[in-house]
């Protein structure tokens, strides 16, 4: 079922189209008169089940103003993780609209967020269907790994931090995770009084893999340990618990289950594989406090285990093989506090052994928050990956200097502050076949 929207947007003379498929979920899509026949196939985070195109109201009309078309779907669930049934509505919303205005002569996936994994599992399924990728701030390593390191962290505020245990998994419903991310709030504002509590937050943060710049206009020192602990612990009680550990009951419920455990974890292990292991070695030995003891705890007390059949559910729907069908760009904010970036190098590592590693390109933009990208960075990647379309070759259109001198000749109201540097994603800490955690699937 289709439908024009009716008024045509007055700035682009651009038509919005809106339909549903068969499963339920919602598409929309928006074409400028003056379409330049490439398709953008929209991905959408993890949000409301409401159909979008676009990253956000700018991006979109840059992109239509330059000739673009956009589609995207809601998804059908069933639930708010979506990724059973994402990248079929994608590719559903994607025919229903060629349908509707022809067929495009160049189809481009562009993900966010968990439709960051959306388009990177459409890449592995493109099958002629789309040409190339772009994902930003893209969950890449999968749900298996989110889940699991940030248990770990919530671990170790339950067991070092709170008075009592904190139930973290098995949630019967929402009000169970929303009493489990007020106990995690609560024990780590209470922690941050106190040097000892601190070191504890600091040594909960790294397992998330928490970034040490949150707010203001510039990221603490390199070793100002103490700066960089107080980032993490507004970022762990603005959007970090209430998003882990609240977004947790519709991952279960997609999965059937607990796909999750610290049972197995070495948490020294763990620790030693971060970027931010001597912040938490500094901050343990200002507070007095025997981090070996903390770790051993840590690991000896570990008694959470997952539920075989989740794993293999999210293992099925949730997590990439790493083998590209068409070549992909990823850019991702080098402080992201709720996709790190180190799932850029987990998902890298991933692409390179199967082999495909010449398709991938990965690129970095020196600031923080989630998705907090500028429409000229976004845009100057989408060209990036059309070079490599039209080339069959990347070149150097990747590098930090290049896109953000394409950036600049894009003429928008952002493009002279592009804010790409030269960036190595560390490991991710707790992620699957990583220190602590050796096993794979």
């Amino acid at each position: 079922m289709v439908s024009p929207a009716g008024a045509a947007q007055a700035d682009t003379g651009s038509q919005n189209y809106s339909g549903t498929l068969v499963d339920g979920a919602t598409w929309v899509a928006d074409v400028p008169a003056n379409w330049n026949g490439t398709m953008i196939l929209f991905s959408h985070g993890y949000s409301s089940m409401v159909a979008q195109d676009a990253p956000n109201a700018a991006t979109r009309q840059d992109l239509l103003a330059a000739g673009y078309a956009m589609v995207g779907s809601s998804y059908s669930g069933p639930s708010l993780w979506a990724l059973s049934s994402a990248v079929d509505d994608q590719f559903g919303a994607l025919e229903a609209v060629g349908r509707t205005v022809g067929e495009p002569r160049r189809t481009i996936a562009w993900g966010q967020s968990m439709g960051g994994l959306v388009s990177a599992l459409e890449t592995q399924k493109a099958h002629g269907r789309i040409d190339g990728t772009l994902t930003t701030c893209g969950l890449v390593a999968g749900a298996l790994n989110l889940n699991d390191y940030q248990l770990d962290g919530e671990y170790a505020v339950s067991r070092l931090l709170s008075p009592q245990p904190i139930k973290l998994v098995d949630y019967k419903n929402a009000d169970e995770a929303s009493a489990a991310v007020a106990a995690l709030n609560q024990a780590t504002t209470d922690a941050q009084k106190t040097p000892q509590g601190r070191a504890r937050i600091a040594l909960a943060a790294a397992l998330v893999n928490e970034p040490t710049w949150y707010t203001g206009t510039a990221a603490p020192g390199p070793h100002d340990y103490e700066a960089q602990e107080a980032q993490q612990q507004q970022a762990l009680v603005g959007p970090g618990w209430s998003r882990y550990a609240g977004a947790r009951p519709q991952i279960e419920l997609a999965a059937g289950g607990n796909s999750s455990a610290t049972a197995g974890v070495d948490f020294a292990a763990a620790l030693k594989s971060s970027t931010h292991a001597d912040e938490v070695r500094a901050l343990y030995r200002a507070a007095g406090l025997d981090l070996r003891a903390d770790l051993a705890t840590l690991t000896r007390d570990a008694d959470i285990h997952a539920d075989p059949k989740a794993v293999a559910t999210l293992a099925r729907t949730s997590m990439v093989t790493g083998r590209l069908g068409v070549p992909e760009l990823n850019i991702h904010t080098i402080h992201d506090q709720l996709v790190p970036v180190e799932q850029e190098n987990w998902y890298g590592r991933q692409v390179r052994r199967a082999g495909s590693g010449s398709l991938l390109r990965q690129a970095y933009i020196n600031g923080t928050g989630h998705c907090a990208f500028q429409p000229a960075e976004t845009i100057a990647a989408l060209h990036a990956v059309e070079h490599r379309l039209d080339t069959g070759r990347w070149d150097d259109v990747t590098t930090p200097d290049k896109l953000n001198s394409a950036a600049a000749s894009l003429h928008l109201a952002d493009s002279t502050t592009a804010r790409y540097a030269p960036f190595t994603a560390p490991p991710l800490v707790g992620g699957l076949g990583e220190p602590g955690r050796e096993h794979s699937l």
